[in-house]
């Protein structure tokens, strides 16, 4: 066999070791993709369901305990995030959720981080408007996730409410821009010293309650529930039905003092036709013809 000059053999062994090199990146970027796409798929959905903006005005109708009870009814896992106490009396908010997490800082965290306006913050921010709360899971209930220079912006975006498990600084500003806040307490620290935000519109945990993007998210002063999307308009009408009974026993009771416990508490699919309850919302017309609250009408 014939051999090829000794430069022209270089030559041809050079292209060959770099088309293998070129081979193998390809290859490895097609596993890297396959890789992610596997993982993204392993993570499952972020979001878990739509709520419309009728059904979010309703869940926003209902107090903040009869939201939990209709959860609580379902057998679903608690859905009040303690760690969030209203910033001001008059604050109340519903929204769906736009999420945001920190994370503990470290330098190679914040170098990576999208810096400037591209951060994730900064990008929860421009998700939110009337219809949106913004929830932010602190990784302290001591630390800042912000103060009146950031949430100007949210103020802004006439945002439907703020939410954390931290805490906010500048407090009397972010009372007079005039958006419903919710956090543990208020504070002087700085916050980017303690954490960085990482991640928008994941699945975060905030005071130990799961909160996934697009969530329903009610607050008032006794705390903030967050309903999840996947069975909002099952828990507004267990939630509803139960607020119309607790009126009705209310007026009677105002109407002839006594004990409640005659009416009172009761379980929601398990009020029994001929009980005095029973007895007391046939007189008003309820009934397990139209009502979910009955043993046996249950539908959950």
């Amino acid at each position: 066999h014939l051999r090829p000059p000794s430069s022209l053999f270089h030559i041809l062994t050079m292209l060959s070791s770099t088309f293998r090199r070129a081979a193998t990146a390809a290859a490895s970027r097609s596993n890297a993709t396959i890789n992610i796409a596997q993982r993204t798929m392993a993570m499952g959905p972020a979001q878990g369901g739509e709520i419309s903006d009728e059904l979010l005005a309703k869940l926003g109708s209902l107090s903040t305990q009869a939201l939990v009870d209709g959860l609580w009814v379902m057998g679903w896992p608690s859905a009040q995030i303690d760690g969030a106490r209203p910033l001001h009396p008059s604050h109340k908010c519903v929204g769906r959720a736009v999420t945001l997490n920190f994370v503990p800082a470290r330098p190679d965290i914040a170098q990576d981080k999208p810096p400037g306006g591209e951060s994730p913050e900064y990008e929860a921010f421009e998700k939110c408007g009337p219809n949106e709360v913004l929830v932010m899971s602190s990784v302290g209930p001591w630390e800042s996730i912000g103060g009146d220079i950031k949430f100007l912006r949210l103020k802004q975006r006439n945002i439907g409410g703020l939410v954390s498990d931290g805490s906010v600084r500048d407090t009397d500003e972010i009372i007079n821009y005039g958006f419903p806040c919710f956090s543990y307490s208020t504070t002087a620290r700085q916050g980017p010293a303690a954490m960085q935000p990482w991640e928008c519109n994941g699945v975060i945990s905030v005071s130990g309650v799961t909160v996934r993007p697009g969530d329903a998210v009610v607050g008032d002063q006794d705390g903030v529930v967050v309903v999840p999307a996947k069975v909002a308009d099952k828990v507004y009408n267990i939630a509803h039905g139960r607020e119309e009974i607790e009126e009705i026993v209310k007026e009677e009771l105002i109407k002839n003092p006594g004990p409640p416990g005659k009416y009172y508490p009761f379980m929601s699919g398990k009020i029994k036709v001929d009980s005095p309850l029973g007895k007391l919302l046939a007189t008003k017309g309820i009934t397990p013809e139209n009502s979910n609250q009955f043993e046996g009408s249950a539908d959950w």
